[in-house]
């Protein structure tokens, strides 16, 4: 019954992504499961990377089960369509349940998809991650799977104006080799090595990247440690 209502979204977001032209290039898909439970990780810089990291698993004919802000499920137009897809709603207060959730999605074979930075990056860099993923990866018995989004900042990000017009911008996405999780290691050991493979698959993906700023006042999206003008973590931790 939820595909009635995934599938025609994914549709929706198809027909968007090819108005405004956009150049996917997508990497290591097949290294995400075509069966079984498995938590999909991504870094997050964009309001719309749970779009594209849905899209990551389609070649393997799998549908995400994003964890998302409870208030987004009470939203009149997004709250029937993030229930109909079978996404999991996230109450901080109560975490407790949508854990629960996760953890009986998963051991139903279900891809749950997971943004262990908990907000998007201002900085496009990495962000420390929670080790929900990994403990859920480690109790349901399935791995984690590794990947990275580059360019989605562009499209829409926080304290940016949204990006719909036919620009024509590349996204670059690289899924990488899962990542076990032992039941007997340190849930923050294995925390540390998901974070270092994307890592490496983010730093995969910016070299992958097929454009440059423009101009200087182009530059805006590209983190700071690269020669752009993003601010630093630590600037965005003195605004924050």
């Amino acid at each position: 019954m939820a595909e009635l209502v995934y599938r025609p979204v994914i549709g929706a977001a198809r027909t968007m992504f090819k108005a405004l032209d956009l150049k996917i290039d997508t990497q290591g898909s097949e290294n995400i499961p075509r069966s079984g439970g498995a938590v999909l990780v991504s870094n997050h810089i964009s309001y719309l990377d749970f779009i594209f990291t849905g899209l990551a698993a389609l070649p393997q004919k799998r549908m995400v089960r994003f964890m998302a802000k409870e208030s987004v499920f009470r939203h009149k137009i997004s709250g029937p369509l993030m229930r109909g897809m079978k996404h999991i709603p996230v109450d901080r207060k109560q975490g407790e349940a949508a854990y629960a959730h996760a953890l009986d999605s998963l051991r139903s074979g279900e891809i749950i998809g997971v943004f262990p930075e908990a907000t998007i990056s201002q900085s496009f860099t990495l962000k420390s991650f929670k080790s929900g993923a990994a403990r859920l990866a480690q109790e349901a018995g399935v791995p984690l799977i590794p990947m990275a989004l580059w360019g989605t900042q562009r499209i829409w990000t926080k304290g940016r104006p949204r990006n719909f017009k036919r620009s024509h911008i590349p996204v670059t996405i690289r899924v990488g080799a899962p990542v076990e999780a032992p039941a007997d290691q340190y849930a923050g050991a294995i925390t540390r090595r998901l974070r270092e493979r994307c890592q490496e698959l983010l730093e995969a993906a910016q070299r992958a990247y097929p454009v440059r700023p423009k101009d200087a006042s182009d530059t805006w999206w590209v983190p700071a440690h690269l020669g752009g003008t993003a601010p630093t973590p630590a600037e965005v931790r003195e605004t924050g």
